[in-house]
């Protein structure tokens, strides 16, 4: 089995962060969105990663080779033409079966009964309240019928949640083709969910899976909803502090310095970051920033950025300087 992970996006949900950054490097609970979603893989017994990068891809490159031992390749999707348009890049590593999974998505599920199953592959979702704003897909028989790109009407509550188990990659890539011969578009682009739909109108069995937790990394919101999921879920890491309150869950990194100040609840911290005079919730700060006293809240604050003030509910980037005292 090969894993694809698709993560060519510009990320413009997230900016500031990720103007200097690749969303999939934000840090969120002591670890890169990226190492979160490829923690939870382990349960696939898998040959090769393939990663389809695209937006400062060099980075991911670096990131990934450092810290993992596996088998990495890089494919460069420089027209971000949609999903499909993404896999047909990487055709020449679709062989035999692949897990393909979107890189917004933190999730628990069960993965080892991927190997047990009979039909033509699983394709993940979760129930959802309102699903005009997911993609979804429509049952019959235990087996999927229809791929729908935000109904309009609630035809189904069982919502997209971008991991996809697919048996014959070649048949895959088959209809990924048709989709872009074709020039058949969703909202202006060639969506992986019209390729599944090829293959269902062909006669393939797909079968859905169920995901216990959906955590999305792609707006600042979100984002911080998962460091609050991650936090609560693993009991974060408490630091050394001097004449400080610390109120957990928090994650802080080991060479972190916190001095005088109220850190949490729900607060990350990273590498090198120092917190004088402050108290810190609900937020996310990246490595080597300087915080002095400055109240701040619901809040992701870039790398080596330097702050002073009160602030809530805002997106620094890296190596700013903002001083509101």
């Amino acid at each position: 089995m090969k894993v694809i992970i698709p993560l060519a996006g510009l990320g413009t949900r997230l900016r500031p962060q990720t103007h200097t950054k690749p969303k999939p490097l934000l840090w969120v609970a002591g670890k890169t969105v990226l190492d979160h979603i490829l923690d939870r893989l382990t349960d696939l017994d898998f040959q090769e990663v393939v990663f389809i990068i695209g937006h400062l891809g060099e980075q991911i490159r670096d990131h990934v080779d450092a810290n993992y031992d596996f088998v990495a390749s890089y494919v460069e999707q420089k027209e971000l033409k949609g999903q499909a348009h993404a896999l047909f890049l990487a055709r020449e590593h679709l062989v035999g079966a692949v897990f393909i999974v979107f890189v917004d998505t933190i999730f628990e599920a069960d993965l080892g009964f991927l190997k047990r199953i009979s039909s033509d592959g699983v394709i993940f979702v979760k129930e959802v309240e309102d699903p005009r704003r997911f993609g979804v897909v429509t049952l019959q028989d235990a087996f999927i019928t229809g791929f729908v790109e935000k109904p309009d009407e609630p035809i189904s509550n069982l919502a997209l949640v971008g991991m996809y188990y697919i048996k014959d990659s070649a048949f895959l890539l088959e209809c990924i083709e048709a989709v872009l011969k074709g020039d058949i578009k969703t909202k202006g682009e060639y969506y992986l969910a019209d390729a599944l739909q090829q293959m269902v109108d062909r006669g393939a069995k797909l079968e859905t899976g169920t995901v216990e937790v959906w955590e999305d990394c792609g707006k600042p919101e979100t984002l911080l909803a998962t460091n609050r999921y991650l936090l609560e879920k693993s009991g974060g890491q408490e630091p050394e502090a001097h004449n400080s309150v610390i109120i957990p869950p928090v994650y802080v990194a080991s060479s972190a310095s916190i001095t005088n100040s109220v850190i949490g609840p729900y607060v990350s911290i990273a590498e090198g970051v120092v917190i004088e005079n402050s108290i810190i919730s609900d937020s996310i700060v990246d490595q080597g920033a300087h915080l002095r006293h400055t109240m701040l809240r619901e809040s992701l604050v870039g790398s080596h950025s330097l702050m002073r003030g009160n602030f809530t509910k805002v997106g620094i980037g890296d190596d700013c300087r903002i001083d509101l005292g």
